[in-house]
């Protein structure tokens, strides 16, 4: 389904206070050239939330199309679960508050996993997706899963190349809903190909040159709310009470490297 190009990503606002605030830890020049070269394998199960490897957005939001500011209220992690909130309560300038956390590193060619519980409500979005920019000194390149609250009996897979939304977006069906329990969501990104999976089945693919990324990005886990993007995200309804997506776990391994858990997917191949 097509929609609006994704403005929470590339807001010059955004940007800039990403660029203040998240560059905290310097990568060497090399790591943010060539997709290729990305950061090292890990998995994250969130008994705690480690600040050497993620960073908790805080105090802004990324653009008028938001209706939420983030804030590290709403990010917590504790019994092996990350949760992103989202509630009523003004913060800045907006009457709701919101979760987000990115890592510190870039990362390349590999194979990318999540297990998510995302929310129900029309007007939300629960995601994991990589992102880099030009406040990185970088092109946009971005690949996303992103559950729309309108309708979460589907996810939605995506990439952007060079700041452009390539037109690959794709609604897949999520068997008993991506809202009612935890699913595990992952892609391979590789020289020539991305593949999407969800609970290990192979449900996209992209190979055409012009439409893969091609540079080491962040890995972002999200929950935010818009009033105004209507057609993509449908019309915002306030939850009657603070709610929250869940993440079990997060990992990335390197292109080449071995296994890290039995139900990653490159334990099958």
């Amino acid at each position: 389904m097509a929609h609006q190009p994704n403005p929470h990503r590339s807001s010059t606002a955004r940007n800039i206070l990403i660029g203040l605030a998240a560059n905290l830890t310097l990568v060497s020049g090399a790591s943010l050239a060539h997709a290729v070269e990305g950061g090292e394998s890990f998995v994250e199960e969130f008994d705690e939330l480690a600040s050497s490897r993620w960073y908790v957005s805080d105090g802004w939001s990324n653009g008028d199309h938001q209706n939420c500011t983030w804030s590290k209220d709403q990010v917590s992690a504790e019994d092996g679960v990350l949760r992103l909130g989202f509630a009523a309560q003004t913060y800045n300038d907006r009457d709701y508050v919101c979760g987000e956390v990115q890592t510190h590193a870039r990362f390349g060619y590999g194979t990318y996993e999540v297990r998510m519980k995302a929310v129900e409500g029309s007007g939300l979005n629960s995601s994991f997706f990589t992102y880099i920019g030009p406040v990185h000194n970088q092109p946009h390149d971005e690949i996303d899963f992103e559950v729309l609250g309108k309708d979460p009996s589907k996810v939605q897979v995506n990439q952007y190349v060079d700041g452009e939304n390539v037109g690959a977006e794709k609604l897949v069906e999520v068997p008993g809903g991506a809202a009612n329990d935890f699913n595990d969501y992952a892609f391979v990104w590789e020289e020539g190909r991305i593949a999407w999976y969800l609970n290990g089945e192979l449900v996209h693919e992209e190979t055409d040159p012009e439409k893969l990324p091609s540079h080491a990005s962040k890995i972002y886990l999200s929950l935010w709310g818009s009033d105004t993007l209507v057609s993509w995200m449908g019309q915002f309804e306030a939850p009657e009470e603070p709610i929250a997506a869940e993440y079990q776990r997060v990992a990335f391994t390197a292109a080449g490297d071995e296994c890290q858990f039995p139900e990653s997917i490159v334990c099958a191949d």
